[in-house]
């Protein structure tokens, strides 16, 4: 894997762990008083949100840059995503990549896809709301798909 594609892939797995840690501080409230010394209660929903979906992001861009596709502003984000779908998805590499990694467990790059587009719309909405924090279910949904993405993008571009 090229050095740039590698440094995607490092920044979609630090923007998990970020999401990983604000969705259990959130959910903690005697951790943010024993550990952080807040005096309130907070949640960070919402930026679970949106690191998970740039986890996402980066991941995608990783994999692209891998096959020697990059994507750049203005536009980026919509970018990224009709390129992952145009060149890994209509291609059908990425099915191949991961059904050699799974064998008989077929993980369909169309799932994959949906989760990118998904939570591309979702950050959007949580990230520009006028409220602090989003509730905490569509945040779990975001970390639950971010690691999915990431878990199998991360195998396809290790191996």
């Amino acid at each position: 894997m090229n050095d740039e594609a590698e440094l995607y892939l490092q920044r979609a797995e630090n923007e998990l762990v970020a999401a990983q840690m604000l969705f259990d501080i959130s959910s903690n409230p005697s951790l943010q008083k024993e550990q952080f010394k807040l005096e309130k209660e907070f949640t960070f929903y919402s930026s679970v949100i949106s690191h998970s979906y740039y986890s996402i992001f980066y991941a995608a861009k990783a994999s692209l840059i891998r096959i020697g596709i990059k994507t750049e502003a203005p536009e980026v984000h919509k970018k990224t995503l009709d390129a992952f779908e145009k060149y890994l998805v209509r291609t059908g590499k990425l099915d191949v990549e991961l059904l050699k990694i799974y064998q008989k467990m077929v993980v369909r790059a169309e799932e994959l896809l949906g989760i990118f587009s998904k939570e591309k719309g979702k950050r959007g909405r949580f990230t520009y709301q006028k409220l602090p924090q989003a509730n905490r279910e569509p945040a779990k949904e975001s970390f639950d798909n971010a690691s999915f993405f990431f878990k199998n993008i991360n195998k396809i571009l290790r191996k």
